[in-house]
This record gives structure tokens, sequence and C-alpha cells, in this order.
């Protein structure tokens, strides 16, 4: 098309669209940009200067200097435009390194274990490869193979202040849950008891047959048998942890067992299970690791496999918290003595009645400024709306004392049955 018609028709908008224009004027745009290339270097190869080709076309001389180191006539394509990539990167991953790092995420996907970048990481580290790559190196490996993964903001926490309990050594603080009913192949039905040692990571399991007392105190006594006793178990409100809203002084199963034994029982808040987040995230491994992947067909043979998974687990499992560590090297560098029940056989209920020891509730008050102790009411000054309390039982003193920020508040008899 002659240039005058070119430009007729690129001033007429109607007949071709906007879209249109700007698609055709871009691709004239690049050919013309290889014919001025062709050109200038086919003057200068026919005895023009490079001054005058240059003055010209309105170029530099350094323009066409560098077309003409270009121009190979074996070469169709030696006027088109290049990619200005670098053609070496020195700073990238071997290829070996990445092949290492994907093959080390398959074994720990296939072993049911965490198989996120810091987990990785910490296994290359024992292959003790050189020039092991950082997290965030194999965080972009997995992107670029389209390795699915998904990340997390570190918690921040806000609002009320939480009276949270320091788990600073072994066994100072456990937290315990049931899961269920669960159901196996057939008309099994049981329940999980699952407890986590905070400060190790170290997990106990126990399947239970019911929630009736024996079956929590047998449970609770075996796992103990394994993780030791702990200073505090953290339990959330389940009627089978405290025994019965009818009777709230009564003292349940479990209360009793630790009052007997030295433990601090502590309920966190009604409707708060994220309260118990330790445990509560180790139940979703649980459920995804062994339950989901392991096809069982009887009580017997439930028992082998949650002991399996339980030493799995406490022998192989890495913890960023941990430092890299397993829950068992954590244990053993942290050089504590552990206190065990002083015999195999688990107490039978119904226990005897403590006379000493503290059992702890935490709370919210609400707007009704009222203290829920098992159904029991209690009322509680305005100032308190909104906040967090403590309310410690004490069995020898037979009270019911109310703290906030470790300082008493208020104090009523409490007589226990």
């Amino acid at each position: 098309m002659p240039p005058h018609r070119v430009a007729q028709f690129f001033d007429n908008p109607v007949a071709i669209g906007f879209k249109g224009i700007f698609l055709m004027k871009e691709m004239p745009l690049k050919k013309s940009m290889e014919q001025q290339r062709r050109q200038a270097v086919g003057r200068y190869r026919r005895g023009e200067s490079i001054e005058s080709i240059c003055a010209s076309m309105g170029r530099h001389p350094n323009w066409l200097t560098k077309w003409i180191d270009r121009y190979d006539p074996n070469d169709e394509h030696w006027a088109c435009d290049r990619s200005r990539r670098p053609r070496t990167q020195p700073n990238k991953t071997p290829d070996a390194m990445e092949s290492v790092v994907l093959v080390v995420r398959k074994r720990l996907r296939a072993e049911g274990q965490f198989s996120g970048a810091q987990a990785i990481r910490w296994e290359l580290e024992d292959l003790a490869l050189d020039d092991v790559p950082s997290i965030r190196t194999i965080n972009r490996i997995l992107r670029r193979h389209n390795v699915p993964g998904r990340r997390r903001e570190p918690y921040c926490p806000k609002g009320t202040p939480y009276p949270a309990l320091s788990a600073d050594r072994p066994n100072r603080v456990h937290q315990a849950d049931l899961v269920g009913p669960c159901y196996l192949v057939g008309p099994h039905r049981f329940y999980a008891l699952n407890v986590v040692d905070l400060a190790t990571g170290r997990c106990g399991l126990y399947p239970l047959p019911s929630k009736a007392s024996q079956s929590v105190i047998t449970g609770f006594w075996d796992v103990w048998r394994r993780l030791g006793m702990p200073e505090h178990l953290q339990v959330d409100n389940e009627m089978s942890f405290y025994g019965s809203r009818r009777y709230p002084r009564g003292m349940g199963a479990l209360i009793r067992l630790c009052l007997l034994h030295g433990i601090q029982l502590r309920f966190v808040p009604q409707g708060e299970p994220w309260r118990n987040g330790v445990v509560e995230k180790f139940n979703e491994h649980y459920q995804q690791k062994l339950l989901d992947r392991v096809t069982i067909d009887s009580p017997e043979h439930l028992r082998i496999e949650t002991l399996k998974f339980e030493d799995k687990h406490n022998r192989t499992w890495r913890y960023s918290k941990l430092h890299g560590q397993t829950p068992m090297r954590a244990l053993q560098n942290a050089q504590c003595v552990l206190r065990h029940p002083p015999k195999d056989d688990p107490p039978r209920h119904p226990l005897k009645k403590p006379e000493q020891g503290q059992y702890h509730l935490v709370r919210l008050v609400r707007s009704n400024l009222k203290l829920d102790v098992f159904g029991e009411m209690f009322a509680l000054p305005a100032e308190l709306q909104y906040q967090y309390v403590v309310a410690t039982v004490d069995v020898k003193e037979q009270k019911l004392k109310l703290f906030q920020d470790h300082r008493q508040i208020e104090e009523w008899n409490y007589r226990l049955r």
C-alpha cells in the first residue's frame, strides 16, 4: 500500500476501530526498523560513508556501527531484535541441587512429615551438602516447579491480654484434647485422647472406647507413663474432664486424678478452642497422617498404629520452635528429670476425694458480669467486663479465688463435695 494510502487508512478510525489502529500501527513500525537496518548496512557496503548515512536517517554513528558488526550474509534474521536477557546467571541454583530439593520434598511428603522449605533445609543440612540453599531460595525452587504450598504470616497477638502459661521446660505444660467420635471399619467407635508437651512438642496418644471416667483415667495414665507427668495440664471444657454441671463442686475423675498426683488442671475459656491451639493443630496432623492414610479394622490394630504414629512423630518430626530438632532430641538436650506415675496399673474409679491442691478456670467476663464455674454463677464487679480472669479453686482452704494479672480480686467460700 502506498504511504499516502496508509495515512488515509489510519486517519479513519470508523473503518477499523481504535484497537485495530494500534495493532496495525505497531506491526509496520517493527518491520520498518528492520528495513532501516538492512537499508543502512546495504548503503554502507555499497561504499557510502557512515556519516552521510546517519545524517540522512537521523541516527547516531554508533547505531550503524552496531548493525554493521552484526551483519551476517548467512543469517537472514541478523537485523532482528535480540533478547537482552543475560547469557549467564552466576547466582542461579545448580540444576543438581534443585533436583535434590525436589527429591527430599517428595520423600518427606511420602513419610507423612512436614515438607515445607524449612524442613527441606534441615534435611539438606543433615546430608552435609555444600552450599545448602536458603529458605527463600528453596521456596523459589518449589514455585518454579509448581509445587503447591501455603504461606502464613507470623501470628501477632492483639486484643485483651490473655493469662497464658509459660512452657519453659519439658513437662511444664501439657495440652490435651478429646477427638471424636471416630469410626473404624465396621461398628467400631472410639475417641482419640491427644496430649502434647508444649516445651518439646512430644505427643502422647491413647484411643478411648468411651468418655467414661475410667476410660479417661486409663488414657491419661497410659500417656503419662511415656511422656511423664506434667506440672500443669490444660484442657477445654469437655464434661468428661470436669465431671457434671449438675454437681459442679463434685470434682470429676480427671480433676481428682490431677490433684492426687500434684498436677494443676487448667480449663481454657468456654468457646475459645484456639487457647489450646497446639493440640488442636496436632489433631489435624493426627487425622491427615494416620486416620486418613491407614486402614484400621480393629481396636487392637488401632492401638498398634497409634503407638507407631506417636513414636514416629516424637523421633522424626522437626519443629521450627525447636530450631529444627525432633521432640526427643529437644528432650535429651534439656537434660530434665521427668516424673512418671508411681505404678503401671491405672487407679480405679471412683477416686478418693483430694484434700489439697488447686485447679483453675480461665474465663472471659461478658456483659452479664457472671463467672461460670461449671454451671454455677458468681457475680463480678463491673470493672472486669470483657477482661480475662482466672478462677482458682483451693481444695485445702475450700475457697474460690478470683485473679486478674496475678492480683486477687474476689474470694468466696467454696465447699467441695
